[in-house]
């Protein structure tokens, strides 16, 4: 295995995290919850309030919030979670926007011979949905959702599915949460944390190899991490 990439970046696969970390999605997700919240009476929640709420799949965030406005039965998250998903699919991308400088952060990934992945506990096909809305799928070897494998983060399991589906060696994984770290980090990669994304907690507490404030910031990040981490 190279210990480079062949034009000398230190990474020759990038693989990214979704939901808070390449795409500002929490206005359609936000809508999402608060339409399952509707549809029982309950109170609506502000899009801030739902961000800290994302990263574990639509199940968990739906819990969280249901949690925050009085909790609910499994009977109950059950039917609420297929609105959820209902309706989540027929608004994927009303309000979902890349972070600013992330198309540029990939022009010059991509520039630099890397292969890029998307992992996501999302379900896949809405993760593809949204990529082929914005026109971006084409920029990624694979696309992993939560779904494809039976099994999500905090499992490598995904984490190393995409580091095969991409060619295979050295690699770096950038995301926002807990679970992004705590699994390219068990699947034995240096993890980029995203202080910009859906925080539930604070970015220095998530425990990534670096962090960067904004997509200016990544190239030149990935550029100091050690490969030696991997």
């Amino acid at each position: 295995m190279d210990a480079i990439s062949p034009r000398g970046f230190p990474f020759s696969i990038v693989g990214f995290d979704l939901d808070g970390t390449l795409l500002d999605t929490s206005g359609d997700l936000a809508a999402a919850v608060n339409h399952a919240l509707a549809s029982i009476g309950r109170p609506l929640l502000s899009v801030e309030a739902v961000k800290p709420m994302i990263g574990g799949g639509a199940r968990a965030m739906l819990r969280h919030g249901l949690d925050a406005t009085g909790g609910c039965d499994t009977e109950t998250l059950d039917v609420l979670h297929r609105r959820l998903l209902d309706y989540y699919e027929a608004n994927l991308a009303v309000h979902t926007a890349p972070f600013p400088g992330a198309l540029d952060a990939l022009d010059a990934l991509a520039a630099r011979g890397v292969t890029m992945g998307i992992m996501t506990n999302k379900l896949e096909r809405f993760a593809r949905g949204i990529l082929d809305t914005l026109g971006l799928t084409d920029r990624f070897a694979t696309i992993i959702g939560g779904d494809t494998l039976g099994v999500a983060k905090p499992s490598p399991v995904p984490i190393q599915a995409l580091v095969d589906r991409c060619g295979g060696g050295p690699a770096a994984f950038v995301g926002d949460s807990i679970f992004d770290v705590q699994a390219a980090k068990a699947a034995g990669l240096p993890v980029v944390a995203c202080a910009f994304g859906f925080l539930s907690q604070p970015v220095e507490t998530l425990g990534g190899d670096a962090i960067i404030d904004g997509y200016d910031d990544l190239i030149a990040t990935l550029e100091r991490l050690s490969v030696s981490a991997i």
